[in-house]
């Protein structure tokens, strides 16, 4: 009682612009609208600049005509090329007709690019500097750019008549320096670039490399395109995370937030991991079906079956996890796969032997195992904690290598989930156990 009355009293401090961003996501649709009206506009338009495309798009689509272009304009090219992407296709047109036309020709050419690359990212938008002008006249001429670039920039990028890019200064660098200093003196001209063409995650991955506030990306040419800035790449990490995650899981990257997400496409994006992942399941049964002479005869090894299940499991998550992880921060590349594998060896070894050992300590000490295992508790023992060790192993070994090779196939090694990974080491691992348990009771109990 005491919690939820402080909950309350934290939240009536707030303004309504902050009461209404943190309660947009648990808002019903048909609410969102009525409550975004009645913020005073400036509240309103800093909201709306903080949204997601979709958010945004769902704000666009709900308002008179005649307020879209005030609302539309408001966003620098980049950021109106991601709203056009998640737009119905009658929206966008209508949206970029609004648009003026030198926008409109900025958004048209970032929409020729794949969203998830560096063109699809950059803005088109960003401060020029000529070599051969003095400090005092690039001063001069940043004043006048300011008024029409919008974007946060932290760097002026110097060019020549064919917009190649020739260097960079950053705003102090600039302002200190003296005035009659000529810009290509005192410009930096080894830089880190972006291509066009480069990935997302690995644009994100440069940006964490370099710790930069902004960087420049150029055509094969060596013509500069635009900028993408530490902003930007943020919510590429947060959604690469997300993607991540959501695949881990089992289940396929959600294209809205969760709440968002309708009901059919929440079952379509997880019924199919969830069949695959059953059809291989019923190999389990296959399995135990072509050991059952065993079972029947030795009904104690039944009692372990789903022990060495989850024992491989677990071991393969992790492992897994781990790789997957390490390949999106760019630890891990694909050359060091023999690396990892002799990591995996010696730690799957190690993690089998301490499970093995508890596994094997249990049954002989286990106050009521005579009436359990039997006479022949000890060799039980034994092929379990055998057993244990070497789907652990097995486990691990699959949970390094399924990430690597699904990566060196072109698909996103995320899909080495740990839900596919455990499937795949329930179905291997009863083979290793009843393989392991018949040749240490045969002639004994088998």
């Amino acid at each position: 009682m005491m919690e939820e009355e402080t909950k309350n009293v934290e939240q009536s401090d707030l303004s309504p612009l902050d009461q209404l961003r943190e309660a947009w996501e648990r808002m019903p649709h048909d609410e969102r609208m009525d409550a975004f009206i009645r913020l005073p506009r400036s509240d309103a338009e800093d909201l709306f600049l903080n949204f997601s495309p979709i958010d945004q798009a769902e704000i666009i689509a709900q308002l008179p005509s005649l307020q879209k272009r005030s609302w539309i304009r408001l966003l620098a090219p980049d950021d109106a090329a991601d709203l056009m992407q998640v737009l119905a296709i009658e929206l966008r047109y209508e949206a970029l007709a609004l648009l003026d036309e030198q926008t409109r020709r900025e958004v048209t050419a970032l929409l020729a690019y794949e969203e998830d690359v560096a063109g699809g990212l950059m803005n088109s938008r960003y401060f020029r500097l000529r070599p051969e002008m003095s400090v005092d006249e690039a001063i001069r001429y940043l004043r006048a750019q300011a008024r029409t670039t919008s974007e946060t920039i932290y760097y002026a990028y110097v060019l020549d008549h064919e917009q190649k890019l020739l260097g960079a200064i950053s705003f102090r660098e600039l302002f200190i320096a003296q005035p009659q200093k000529i810009v290509k003196d005192v410009m930096q001209t080894d830089l880190v670039t972006i291509p066009e063409e480069m990935d997302q995650e690995e644009v994100s991955r440069r940006f964490s490399q370099h710790s930069l506030h902004a960087l420049p990306v150029i055509d094969k040419e060596g013509q500069m395109k635009g900028i993408v800035t530490v902003d930007d790449v943020v919510d590429v990490v947060k959604e690469e995370a997300t993607e991540d995650m959501q695949k881990l899981g089992g289940v396929a990257a959600l294209d809205a937030p969760y709440l968002q997400t309708s009901l059919p496409a929440m079952i379509r994006k997880r019924a199919g991991w969830l069949t695959i992942l059953f059809v291989g399941e019923m190999f389990t049964a296959t399995a135990m079906g072509f050991y059952e002479k065993q079972i029947e005869q030795t009904l104690a090894l039944a009692l372990f079956i789903p022990l060495i299940i989850s024992s491989g499991g677990n071991s393969g998550s992790q492992a897994s996890t781990l790789i997957i992880r390490a390949i999106a921060l760019g630890e891990v590349q694909l050359r060091d796969w023999w690396k990892i594998l002799l990591r995996e060896l010696s730690s799957g070894f190690f993690l089998g032997l301490i499970l093995g050992s508890i596994g094997l300590l249990r049954i002989i000490f286990w106050p009521t195992r005579d009436a359990l295992y039997g006479e022949h508790y000890f060799l039980i023992g034994t092929a379990v904690a055998c057993s244990v060790g070497g789907v652990v192993l097995w486990g691990a070994i699959c949970g390094s290598m399924l990430p690597l090779i699904l990566s060196r196939l072109g698909f996103d090694p995320a899909s080495a989930s740990a839900p596919f990974v455990a499937t795949l080491v329930d179905v291997t691992g009863l083979v290793i156990y009843f393989t392991v348990a018949s040749s240490i009771l045969h002639g004994v109990l088998l």
